[in-house]
């Protein structure tokens, strides 16, 4: 049974904003933030785990101490957008580990990709040997991130 937003109370609320940004913390200590014993935190947790609210853990990487600190917005347009031509794009999308993020995208444009990468240089071999060779293509335009003001999703609960 999937869960959906009018499922979940104001205790449910609570821990998914926490987890959000503090995915470690244990039980007990959840239990006392969010105003419950540890044993109805505990069932609370294991029901948003079992119905998908949430997804898994995961440690949170510094791009920039991993050289990584390079953004850009890449619009995307297909030469084909049938379902097939759609679900090709797609795979090889996800075969490339620089790609972050992909949406398909509803405008004047198919799909925005988030690519990150070392510097300027890389991004253009990225593009050049990978983005460009994906199924379907028929353009491309480049946006390069000056800043990020904000990347943070925790916040949205």
């Amino acid at each position: 049974m999937q869960m959906n937003r009018n499922d979940l109370d104001i205790f449910d609320h609570k821990i998914l904003k926490i987890i959000a940004s503090e995915g470690r913390i244990s039980v007990t200590e959840l239990a006392t933030r969010i105003g419950l014993s540890k044993s109805p935190t505990q069932t609370r947790l294991k029901r948003l785990e079992e119905n998908g609210v949430i997804k898994g853990y995961r440690a949170m990487l510094d791009p920039i101490q991993l050289g990584r600190e390079h953004v850009a917005f890449v619009e995307i347009r297909l030469s084909d957008t049938r379902e097939t031509a759609l679900k090709a794009f797609n795979t090889a999308v996800r075969a490339i580990p620089e790609i972050e993020q992909a949406h398909l995208i509803a405008g004047n444009f198919d799909y925005l990709l988030k690519v990150r990468v070392s510097d300027m240089s890389s991004y253009r071999q990225v593009l050049a040997e990978k983005l460009s060779t994906l199924p379907h293509i028929s353009n491309t335009s480049t946006y390069v991130a000056m800043q990020a003001v904000k990347e943070d999703s925790s916040e949205a609960f």
